[in-house]
């Protein structure tokens, strides 16, 4: 992507200040985004964005620049202004490089780039059939599809050198149910590390169906009761919660600055026994999973919280300095526009020993969410608020009237500790995480859990 000797130039420009490492990271990434409606293809974009970013460090100071001007003199223009900001007076001479090969744990058979696009529509038109076709009150379906090919060279001033290719699909299902004035909404956006065989391989019928099968319920659900209940949260993409209200205080963006709930709380417990909390960026072809991280670290599998005792943070480079502990392979970036920061891959709850089934008929009264929708939290004090997809009533043990209108209201820490049953049936669900460091795909996920009280907003009070 750039030689070796061009990027030493850089890297010893960088540090030409008094800087005591400088890094630089070179993106290549091609793109297809596509969207069907009303059964043809709306939109089709690709593209394709080259840059390069550049970072020096000094102590605890961290300098960012970026440019998409790859030529000798446009590269060491930008690592020179980044060097501007740091005032050293010690010149540090760059290790040699040891070329590492990020050693690809996610197979990929069929590169996107290489397949027709008509090969792409006919997938997203049969996914459009088999959820419009569902029922009659289907009014509309939106299939989006999404692949690319990113690929990397990261470089230090440690000797660190490595190149990456990373490769990701994604299908996202949208159905629109109708009567009269009403309408409701079904959605499942399937995704993984994987090329087009991902699509080829993917149970499409499940996914349409699945996304038309909660419009249409949904048509028919009653307005949810508000009030503090027992809530049941369903596996896959009910890891959000966790993601989102404890995942986040768990990197060390937050941690370093005791900006989180969990910070200065290793060795600690923080939720039942029942509970073991785990990243894993390792996990074969899943969305969030990563070869090696935006820093050209190995990706591994970071256990942070195992039987409920807080075990440790998900720490990118530049706050290892801070915290005075190892980078966990957790510096991520949406791209080369941003400096990377601690960020999580695929986290999920581990699976427990409790079937669902035990759990919903060791339920009397509350709340069972089968699919989550979006939400807001507060990183700092883990207050979140999570609209529902799709709920239903829980009475004596069983799963009753469908219900709508329910948000989950409640602080991340504290919903931790009052988990009581644990499912065994973990599953994943893919999504994207906004944050400093920009947009990345990352998996969350969960088995069945119980929480013994959420406060749940409906639309009426009971």
């Amino acid at each position: 992507m750039l030689n070796k000797s061009l990027i030493e130039d850089v890297l010893t420009a960088a540090l030409s200040t008094g800087g005591d490492f400088s890094e630089i990271f070179v993106e290549d990434r091609f793109t297809n985004n596509m969207m069907l409606q009303s059964g043809k293809i709306e939109t089709s974009l690709a593209g394709r964005d080259f840059g390069v970013g550049i970072r020096v460090f000094k102590g605890l100071q961290s300098v960012y620049a970026y440019t998409t001007d790859f030529s000798k003199e446009g590269l060491i223009k930008a690592a020179k202004n980044a060097a501007q900001a740091i005032n050293g007076d010690h010149i540090i001479q760059l290790s040699p490089f040891v070329k590492e090969t990020a050693v690809n744990v996610h197979p990929i058979e069929l590169l996107p780039q290489e397949i027709a696009k008509t090969r792409k529509a006919a997938v997203m038109k049969k996914a459009f059939d088999t959820a419009k076709n569902y029922h009659s009150s289907i009014s509309q379906v939106t299939v989006r599809y999404m692949d690319e090919e990113q690929n990397v060279l990261i470089a230090n001033s440690e000797g660190k050198f490595i190149e990456d290719k990373r490769v990701r699909s994604r299908m996202a299902i949208q159905a629109i149910a109708s009567r009269g004035n009403q309408m409701e909404m079904g959605f499942y956006g399937p995704g993984a590390h994987q090329g087009f065989e991902f699509m080829e391989n993917l149970n499409l019928d499940h996914y349409a169906k699945e996304a038309a099968r909660i419009a249409v319920t949904m048509l028919d659900a009653d307005p949810c009761p508000s009030g503090k209940f027992p809530v049941i949260i369903d596996n896959e993409f009910g890891g959000v919660i966790f993601h989102e209200a404890c995942g986040h205080g768990l990197e060390a963006a937050a941690v370093a600055k005791n900006n989180s709930v969990f910070a200065n709380r290793i060795g600690e417990r923080v939720a039942p026994e029942i509970v073991t909390y785990i990243d894993d960026g390792t996990l074969t072809n899943e969305w969030g999973s990563i070869n090696i991280d935006d820093e050209g670290e190995k990706a591994r599998k970071n256990v942070l919280i195992e039987n409920g005792i807080l075990k440790g943070y998900l720490i990118d480079k530049f706050n290892s300095r801070r915290m005075g502990m190892e980078s966990t392979g957790s510096g991520r970036r949406e791209s080369f526009r941003f400096a990377p920061t601690s960020r999580m891959t695929n986290t999920f709850i581990a699976p427990g020993k409790s079937t669902p089934e035990e759990i919903i008929s060791n339920t009397e009264h509350g709340i069972y969410t089968k699919y989550m929708g979006g939400g807001q939290v507060n990183p700092a004090t883990g207050d979140y608020n999570f609209a529902v997809m799709e709920a239903y009533e829980v009475k004596n043990g069983k799963l009753g009237r469908p219900l709508k209108g329910a948000t989950l209201i409640g602080n991340g820490a504290k919903t931790l500790q009052l988990v009581d049953m644990v499912g065994n049936n973990l599953g994943h669900g893919a999504g994207m995480c906004g944050a400093s460091s920009g947009s990345i795909p990352v998996n969350v996920g969960q088995p069945m859990i119980r929480v013994s009280e959420i406060t749940v907003g409906g639309t009426k009070g009971e």
